[in-house]
């Protein structure tokens, strides 16, 4: 007669396999109709070229290209074109802290100056946590000049010389305001709290963990494989090459290049509790409260109100990512498992793309194909 335990252990295999089975099931079936759709926005919205990955129950269910990935020389966009996330590296950067606050080995309420001594100390305190939730009070871009930046920067700690020393724009932790030099300084605790280059560290704690080969700091000198190019639409409707941006200046905000399926498979990672506890990205999926006890639209590291919210009753997370030539987005929907990565090689600032929109549909195709086991 078999054991509790071997009988407990067949349930289980049966259960997976009969899960592996139903999520096969589920990509088969709405493979066809999300392609469709994809198909038609692409068309309809004249993007030149654009990725995407579709996760429906914490499984990769779809990786697929369409259009082109350079226009001038007629190649064409895959699962495997790379493309800048642009701000979708918040939520990598985010994970990575998380990871090391996991790990016991960065304290979310320490003064920042504990990781990060080449950042000054200010008349008052910053902390991780304010960092992550953009309640720092640390400046965002002033100008045109410094969103389009052509100065390369080699290391984190030159990048923080663009505005270390300007004073904070109200008390931290009194209210969020959105910016991405505040990511450059959570690039410097990380570096600090992990004892390794931002870059060494996101490759061991992230890109490695998470199955994301090529994903890596954008540069602009280096030969990258399936590199994108970057376009915009003129007000005539003319498509254009984008204006030259060396984004060294900001990579734990907006630096990184991935792919559709790299990024299918962050999410996937993300799900399976493989780069932190499920209890950690649910503190990262809650929204951040300021001082007064007022939630913002923002987690740590992760939207998770304003253009979201709530779809079909279920919560939203998740990033959005415009930079010249590219937009993108990183959606989510925790409670189902579900997500889907859209990289495009198109600035959103000069169209019409409203990806999160598309990813609601994407959803209602993948729901409406979903057979329960």
């Amino acid at each position: 007669m078999a054991s509790r335990e071997t009988t407990s252990c067949v349930h289980a295999v049966l259960w997976l396999a009969i899960c592996l089975q139903a999520s096969a099931q589920t990509a088969s079936q709405s493979a066809p109709a999300i392609n469709a759709l994809i198909t038609a926005y692409v068309s309809d919205h004249h993007v030149p070229g654009l990725s995407v990955a579709v996760i429906d129950r914490g499984h990769v269910i779809l990786t697929q290209g369409y259009g082109l990935a350079d226009v001038e020389n007629n190649v064409a966009a895959t699962a495997d074109t790379v493309y800048r996330i642009a701000s979708l590296s918040k939520s990598i950067t985010a994970t990575a802290a998380m990871k090391l606050v996991d790990a016991g080995k960065l304290d979310l309420d320490a003064p920042i100056q504990t990781y990060c001594p080449d950042f000054p100390k200010k008349p008052w305190p910053i902390t991780t946590r304010e960092l992550l939730s953009h309640q720092s009070g640390i400046r965002d871009y002033r100008n045109e000049e410094e969103t389009v930046n052509t100065k390369h920067y080699s290391s984190i700690k030159e990048a923080l010389t663009q505005f270390a020393n300007d004073p904070l724009e109200f008390e931290p932790g009194t209210k969020m305001k959105y910016t991405s030099y505040g990511y450059i300084v959570l690039g410097c605790v990380i570096e600090g709290a992990s004892g390794m280059s931002y870059d060494r560290c996101m490759h061991q704690a992230i890109f490695e963990h998470a199955q994301m080969p090529t994903t890596r700091l954008d540069d602009v000198f280096a030969i990258i494989p399936n590199r994108a190019r970057g376009y915009r639409i003129t007000a005539s409707g003319e498509l254009q090459n984008s204006l030259f941006v060396d984004v060294s200046n900001k990579p734990p905000g907006s630096g990184i290049n991935s792919s559709a399926r790299d990024m299918g498979n962050f999410v996937a990672a993300l799900y399976s509790a493989r780069l932190v506890p499920k209890a950690v990205l649910d503190r990262m999926f809650t929204p951040a409260t300021t001082r007064d006890k007022k939630p913002t639209i923002y987690g740590l590291g992760f939207f998770v109100g304003g253009p979201i919210g709530r779809y079909r009753g279920l919560q939203e997370a998740g990033h959005g990512g415009d930079q010249q030539g590219v937009s993108s987005v990183l959606y989510l929907l925790p409670e189902r498992q579900f997500g889907v990565v859209i990289l495009s090689n198109l600035e959103a600032q000069q169209s019409s793309l409203d990806f999160v929109e598309l990813s609601r549909r994407i959803f209602d195709v993948s729901s409406s194909q979903w057979v329960r086991p």
